[in-house]
């Protein structure tokens, strides 16, 4: 077993990397800020610096996004694959060691380009090295990493907060990440640089019909739901009253619901078709975002949580999946697009988020505005299914396919 998991060929050892990668990149640099929210707006936080914080965050993560998008060969991946790594660990030792506002607002930057490395860039090198026949259904599983990630950072901070401060918390988290992602950066390498060809195709403007411009804002109000929700919801159910202190369980639901879902969302649009699976799935977020705002009810707050986890992370799989497809020979052009629209989207949400909560005093509005953008991707594609080429439907139907 132990010779299997440190073969570096071996498809089981791949995902583990993998997927640890995933733990410290995305759960430790970007989800534990989630956890701690609550404790840190107690103590050292307020809302509306928190929210540049989480905005900062994603505008990072937005830059390494676009920027990974352009590193075509394997060996540069594996480089800034580690680079990645290294950043998510020193900016969570950064937060564990200062209260610096200046330090803080540079690590949460740096942070959010290190989890684009170590999700984008890393995710890559993971379907490179994997000998799977089918590789989108192996992504699936690599992609519930996601998932994983929110619960083992939620898991480590509820565990030092029994008897530590959030500081201590992140400090527990950055060891954590120190010590697993030797695995995942033994694993994730070559023994020797590979050869690649790079293959340059011509860009042509056609690939940005207006169904696919339909699809590309759909991605951005995507965005907005995903952020509120994935920067907040801790804080939004511990706010509601007689549920002062079950925000974290939430949360812990949130990456419950998150691990299978990409698998499972993935299958459905192999049935029913990508656009009408997104529908549904962002019907669904909306449903999750607008229950605290509507109701105190523990067991209702707790399914809001598993609503949010059970979407999020397949919406991501659905549209890049969808848009990969239609994309033909220029995949870098139309993906470079979406990421943007979806990061833009990420970027402005924590900002309007704070100023209608202090506004109003409570996440009321917020919850509602977000849940009105969201349906309004729901009309846009809407609007795109009327227009959907035939060919192109059955190319993106395919596509879900593997």
């Amino acid at each position: 077993m132990i010779r299997t998991l440190l073969d570096k060929n071996n498809n089981t050892a791949i995902l583990l990397a993998g997927i640890l990668a995933i733990v410290v990149g995305i759960g430790v640099a970007r989800f534990a800020f989630t956890s701690l929210l609550p404790s840190m707006l107690g103590d050292f936080l307020s809302l509306s610096y928190a929210g540049v914080l989480a905005s900062l965050n994603f505008a990072g993560y937005l830059a390494g996004a676009v920027f990974s998008i352009f590193i075509r060969d394997i060996n540069t991946k594996v480089k800034y694959f580690r680079i990645g790594m290294a950043l998510s660990i020193v900016t969570t030792v950064v937060l564990a060691t200062t209260t610096d506002e200046t330090l803080w607002l540079v690590s949460r930057v740096v942070a959010g380009f290190g989890s684009a490395m170590v999700l984008i860039v890393g995710g890559a090198i993971v379907m490179v090295k994997l000998s799977f026949e089918s590789k989108t259904r192996a992504m699936g599983i690599h992609f519930s990493g996601i998932g994983f990630s929110i619960v083992t950072a939620e898991l480590i901070s509820r565990a030092v907060l029994r008897s530590g401060t959030w500081s201590d918390a992140w400090l527990a988290l950055s060891i954590f990440a120190f010590v697993v992602t030797f695995y995942s950066l033994y694993i994730l390498s070559f023994d020797k640089k590979i050869k690649q060809e790079s293959v340059k195709h011509p860009l042509s403007r056609s690939i940005f019909s207006p169904y696919v411009i339909l699809l590309i804002l759909a991605y951005f109000t995507e965005g907005v739901g995903f952020v509120v929700q994935g920067t907040f919801l801790p804080d939004i159910i511990n706010s509601l009253e007689g549920l002062e202190g079950y925000g974290n369980l939430g949360w812990l639901i949130v990456g419950i619901a998150g691990i299978p879902s990409s698998i499972l969302w993935m299958r459905w649009a192999h049935s029913y078709g990508s656009v009408n699976v997104i529908m549904v799935a962002m019907a669904l977020q909306i449903v999750g975002s607008l229950i605290p705002a509507l109701s105190s009810d523990i067991l209702l707050n707790l399914l809001s949580g598993a609503l949010y986890g059970s979407t999020f992370i397949g919406l991501v799989a659905l549209f890049l999946n969808l848009g990969g497809h239609l994309a033909g020979r220029n995949p870098v052009v139309l993906m470079g697009a979406m990421t943007a629209a979806y990061g833009i989207g990420q970027v402005g949400a924590p900002l309007y988020s704070v100023v209608l909560t202090e506004r109003f005093g409570s996440y009321n509005a917020t919850l509602y505005v977000t849940a009105a953008i969201v349906f309004i991707g729901i009309v846009l594609l809407g609007f795109a299914k009327r227009i959907e080429p035939g060919t192109m439907h059955g190319q993106a139907k395919k596509g879900t396919k593997e």
